[in-house]
């Protein structure tokens, strides 16, 4: 038998031409051809001419033939004549719709068939791969042909034949533009089918599905999950045993190709992670099942929509959870494994998929920092995912994940990587109380230039914080250090930057949730020495006005990047940039501060004098009304009066407690020509008469370029405020409150030599004041004038209490204050003095004026 005599469905007939030897022969050369046409790519373009052409052009090619053989001759009874009669005119007819038109079936059926799958549900995963029943409806509808011609003769064609069947059939799919690996294949049982025009078949089996070269799943589908796959083309091959009801149409070698378009491929579902929990869970030792130490479990479950006719029950399938490197060429980091529970996914229909995950310890290379960067790939992880930014963890299956799951299958799970996005939170409303007591302030070194970091204020505190902890997070930690970088506003306009580069030891208190509530975290710290960089001056003013004058406190508000140590059961973790947002309550300073500081002076020390100044240090108790402390290395204060700069008043190393602060030192400078108006003397000289009588007067202190030498800005903008203040009481020598506030502290009056002797008290302590002329007039009741002295002698006044030379006396005789003096003659009498003074202090003069009520007076022969 030649290798072209392969077709049996009329291998047993004879025909006429078998008894013909050059008939025999010429079936021998020329009747090989196809049941049916293999080409994928032939097309039928309309012209009978063309298809007549290329029908014999494929009918010359082709290598399967049909070759009837003949026998000896015999008669042919005539009911045999009849049947072959009728046979060979159903088989001609087979040989025009199979043989003369398949370019025109071919494409007749590429363009008629519409194939709808309907179900693909997992019957089973087998130890070579899955068992599937595939549910689909298959029809021929001529209509979608376009060529008028194709769809008759196809309609003709598929009319004669009615119905096609296959046998069992495995199919391949490879992969071509990836070196022809095999993608997978499927065991497909037998099936008839009706190809009438529009008969719609049911169809319905189970096929086996056996994945192919594990590698080249991994590339395809890593492909598509990175977005690279722009197109993929797959090849199908088969041979497939076709029959026609009965009759057998041969074994036909199919190659069918498709190219796939990105948009046209399956794209990952759209999920909720609808729940996540994080708890502590022990680790079982296997040597004692007992729990030796404890590691972080996670619970998660993820929700999706299947919107595809796929229905499957997928079993127990363990994977590994990895997080990004530190670049992009270093390899991901496993930081947990995770097991999924049994799953029934139905088609079309919400998918709910649970799993549970266990974090035993931390690898080093995830907390190790990455190079020329102080962040490990931990750092970057929580960065985002605190930042409210949507990070990405790894998902790949375990190479020995246990339980049943087939080799196979973990063999392909594990050679692909997922990437799955994971959404971060919101810590915007985490911080329930922001709260900073015992505060101390830390003025700035003067020495410091502006831009030196050193000239920053500083600040000292107890930070309390109470912070409510996510629903997710389920087990105990324990804050051991903090350190941050918080912007600090008020009414959302920034004030400035506290910085806290160093770590601050830190505690916590978890207080777990109760009724309904939530889970909260108590953690305190205390800073010390935290620089405040202001960076807008008239702000701080602005707060310090509202402090001073507004009579309630301020709030500010706080945005800050956190770093936390926090201890857990997986040890220590550092958790950088933290999002926090809170508030700082400060109390209000109160509306008169300087009034309720209620500064006195006390022991001066005449420094330096010039013509115009005088230079004195003196010791100041003061009562500091307000919840702060301060140290202040340097500071100065000018002094004025009705906006004359008279003076300016200096503090070093002043360290300000809570109430009252005794034996200040301070140093100030009277100088009425500082502020350079002409009338600064006349001014000054008002004052210091006001003050000597025991007038209640006051000044004013103010701020300027230089209170603060490190930041000249902040100076400046306080200069804005202006606090006035009863002028400091002098404190002197004396029994009662009454006696500490007069200057002359006793009086006798001697009327047989009509002098007058005073007692006088400075407030000096180590200097000599000189008296150099008096100019008196006294007086009773305030008006009567009882005498008048005139004195041009210079006398000394030394520290502490002293007596006045005897200062001639012209009595008023005809006064009535007079009378009343030689009344009191023998006892006391309370008189008022009224008297222009010339003062000497050194290199420094000026003439005062004084008035002095009630001013005790013995009276003398």
């Amino acid at each position: 038998m030649s290798d072209s005599e392969t077709t049996p469905f009329l291998a047993a007939l004879s025909s006429p031409k078998a008894a013909d030897p050059d008939a025999r022969v010429m079936d021998e050369q020329s009747e090989s051809t196809p049941l049916l046409s293999s080409s994928a790519t032939r097309r039928y373009d309309g012209e009978n001419d063309d298809v007549r052409d290329e029908t014999a052009s494929v009918a010359a090619g082709e290598t399967d033939a049909v070759s009837v053989k003949s026998t000896k001759d015999r008669s042919i009874p005539k009911p045999s004549l009849i049947a072959v009669i009728v046979l060979s005119l159903f088989a001609l007819g087979i040989m025009i719709g199979a043989f003369f038109v398949p370019a025109a079936v071919e494409e007749y059926a590429k363009q008629a068939i519409v194939l709808e799958p309907t179900n693909l549900s997992l019957v089973s995963i087998t130890t070579n791969g899955v068992r599937a029943r595939i549910q689909a409806n298959f029809r021929l509808d001529a209509q979608r042909v376009e060529n008028e011609h194709v769809r008759r003769v196809g309609k003709t064609a598929t009319w004669l034949v009615g119905s096609i069947g296959t046998e069992d059939t495995r199919i391949n799919v490879y992969l071509p533009d990836y070196d022809n690996i095999l993608l997978g294949s499927a065991a497909v049982p037998s099936m008839d089918v009706s190809i009438a025009n529009g008969q719609n078949n049911a169809v319905d089996f189970v096929a086996d599905l056996i994945p192919g070269d594990a590698e080249g799943i991994r590339t395809i589908a890593n492909e598509w999950l990175e977005g690279r796959l722009d197109t993929v083309r797959v090849l199908g091959k088969a041979d497939i045993q076709l029959r026609a009801g009965m009759i057998p149409l041969g074994t036909h070698s199919i190659a069918e190709s498709l190219t796939l378009e990105g948009h046209d491929m399956p794209q990952l579902p759209a999920y909720n992670i609808t729940k996540l929990n994080f708890k502590e869970i022990p680790v079982l030792e296997r040597s004692t099942s007992h729990a030796e130490r404890w590691a972080m479990g996670v619970e998660v479950t993820i929700k999706a929509f299947n919107e595809y006719p796929i229905s499957v029950d997928i079993p127990e399938l363990g994977f590994e959870i990895l997080v990004p490197g530190c670049g992009t060429n270093d390899a991901p980091i496993v930081i947990a494994s995770a097991i999924t529970h049994r799953t029934s996914v139905k088609s079309r229909s919400e998918v709910a998929v649970d799993a549970d995950g266990v974090v035993d310890k931390l690898p080093e290379p995830l907390t190790r920092a990455c190079p020329n960067s102080n962040s490990s790939p931990l750092d970057l992880l929580f960065a985002k995912f605190l930042g409210n930014e949507t990070t990405t963890v790894l998902v790949r299956g375990r190479q020995k994940p246990g339980g049943d799951t087939p080799a196979w299958l973990a063999d392909v799970l594990s050679s692909i990587t997922v990437p799955v996005p994971f959404p971060g939170r919101s810590f915007e409303n985490m911080i329930r109380d922001f709260s900073l007591t015992d505060v101390h302030f830390k003025m700035p070194d003067p020495a410091a230039e502006p831009d030196d970091p050193e000239s920053n204020p500083r600040v000292s505190g107890t930070i309390r914080v109470i912070a409510g902890l996510p629903a997710e997070m389920n087990f105990s930690l324990n804050v051991t250090n903090v350190r941050a970088n918080a912007d600090v506003f008020y009414k959302k306009d920034k004030l400035g930057e506290l910085n806290l580069k160093e770590w601050q030891q830190a505690n916590s208190t978890q207080f777990p949730a109760t009724d309904g509530g939530e889970a909260t975290l108590k953690i305190q710290s205390r800073i010390v020495d935290a620089p405040l960089n202001v960076t807008d001056a008239d702000v701080m003013t602005d707060v310090i006005a509202a402090l001073l004058f507004g009579g309630k406190g301020v709030e500010l508000d706080i945005n800050a990047l956190v770093d936390v140590q926090v201890q857990t059961v997986l040890g220590g973790i550092v958790v950088k940039g933290v999002p926090a947002e809170g508030k700082i309550p400060v109390k209000p300073l109160g509306k008169n501060l300087p009034g309720l500081a209620e500064p006195k002076v006390g022991n001066i020390e005449i420094l330096d004098t010039t013509p115009d100044s005088i230079s004195l240090r003196a010791l100041v108790n003061i009562t500091n009304p307000t919840p702060y402390t301060a140290h202040i290395p340097f500071i100065s204060i000018r002094f004025e009066k009705n906006g004359t700069t008279l003076g300016e008043a200096q503090a070093e190393n002043l360290d300000l407690g809570l109430g009252n602060n005794t034996n200040i030192p301070v140093f100030a400078r009277w100088n009425p020509i500082l502020g350079g108006k002409k009338d600064g003397p006349k001014v000054g000289r008002e004052l210091i008469s006001q003050y000597l009588s025991g007038y209640n007067t006051t000044i004013t202190i103010r701020t300027h370029a230089g209170t603060i030498p490190s930041l000249p800005s902040l100076g400046a903008s306080l200069s804005r405020l202006n606090f006035t203040l009863d002028a400091p009481k002098l404190s002197l020598p004396g029994k009662s409150e009454d006696d500490k506030t007069h200057f002359i502290r006793d009086a006798t009056f001697h009327l047989w030599s009509s002098t007058a002797q005073f007692t006088l008290v400075s407030p000096l302590k180590k200097n000599m004041l000189y008296i150099e002329h008096v100019n008196a007039t006294a007086l009773y009741n305030h008006t009567e004038v009882i005498g008048t002295i005139v004195y041009d002698l210079p006398f000394a006044a030394p520290p502490g209490e002293s007596k006045t030379p005897r200062l001639p006396v012209a009595w008023d005789l005809d006064s009535v204050g007079y009378d009343k003096v030689e009344e009191a003659l023998g006892g006391r009498m309370k008189l008022d003095a009224r008297a222009v003074v010339g003062v000497r202090l050194g290199r420094w003069r000026e003439k005062v004026w004084y008035w002095g009520r009630g001013i005790g007076a013995a009276v003398r022969l």
